[in-house]
């Protein structure tokens, strides 16, 4: 499943690189376990969740592991993935096995947890928002609040979740809010100005009232976000952009977005809109607790 999520590898493999030096700094060193474990103890451990939700992010362990293996001039540790990205896991579920120098498994022990469970997280919260939304016609969307360097790998997280990607970054979508439509003027002016510049992106212009939404429609505009609505201005605005649209025989999209939780989800998707794009997907969701166990081998000194 990971693989037709598309799970950006080389963001994932320099995200590591940037993770593994921060922990074990410029001389790659992690002093208690270079002191206490030979470097040619071979053993096996396993990743298990410690709390039900959905996984995300797996293709990170390989990836930590061969990046420490190197760092060491260790073999690399055998991995055997027992889970697909996007699966729904119970408290105690071996997500991985891993066979290898346990210098190399306890060297990466926190830094793939820390990026699994991460993603975990993220992935466990959409799925959430896309229950709660289920049957409405209504997308749960990510927005651009994400940690900074993890950008890729969260919206993968979300898509793992069964959310839906927004834009990536300034570059790919157009987004005309309050301060672009005060600097050139009107709403008109704003859009007309991305269109002449950039005719090759997508423009969405955010609104807070029917008339706006119905200004923005007449500038061309067909993606229209409903920032900070209450449900009956909402639907209000929604039935006068459907009605506008029906009459031209064109299509618009709507986005509701500010101030959405999940207690109010299913209210708004009923006012007809399209999406609901939610922060919270990536900047408010808890970790998904995992742990590296490794196993017992009854072995003991003398």
């Amino acid at each position: 499943m990971s693989e037709d999520l598309h799970f950006p590898v080389e963001d994932a493999r320099r995200l590591v690189a940037t993770a593994l030096l921060e922990d074990l700094g410029p001389q790659h060193r992690d002093v208690t376990t270079l002191a206490t474990i030979p470097a040619d103890q071979i053993r096996t451990a396993e990743v298990v969740a410690r709390a039900s939700g959905v996984v995300a992010g797996l293709p990170v362990v390989p990836e930590v592991l061969t990046q420490v293996a190197a760092l060491l001039g260790a073999p690399q540790p055998q991995v055997s993935v027992l889970v697909a990205d996007g699966t729904a896991v119970q408290r105690g579920d071996v997500l991985a096995r891993l066979t290898g120098p346990t210098q190399v498994l306890l060297i990466a022990e926190r830094t793939l947890l820390n990026i699994l469970s991460r993603l975990s997280g993220v992935a466990t919260h959409t799925r959430r928002w896309a229950d709660e939304l289920d049957g409405t016609g209504a997308m749960v969307l990510d927005t651009r609040k994400t940690t900074p360097g993890m950008r890729t790998l969260e919206k993968y997280a979300v898509r793992a979740g069964g959310g839906t990607n927004k834009r990536m970054g300034l570059y790919d979508v157009a987004m005309i809010k309050d301060n672009h439509k005060l600097a050139a003027g009107s709403v008109r002016a704003a859009y007309q100005a991305v269109v002449t510049r950039f005719p090759d992106v997508d423009v969405q212009v955010e609104v807070t009232t029917v008339a706006e939404a119905l200004e923005a429609y007449a500038a061309g505009a067909r993606f229209i976000m409903c920032d900070n609505m209450a449900p009956a201005l909402l639907t209000e605005t929604v039935a006068a952009l459907r009605d506008r649209a029906a009459s031209d025989g064109e299509t618009v999209e709507i986005e509701a977005t500010g101030g959405l939780s999940l207690e109010v989800a299913r209210e708004y998707a009923q006012t007809g809109v399209d999406y609901l794009s939610v922060g919270g997907l990536t900047h408010s969701s808890p970790i998904l607790d995992i742990a590296l166990d490794l196993e017992d081998d009854g072995a003991r000194p003398d």
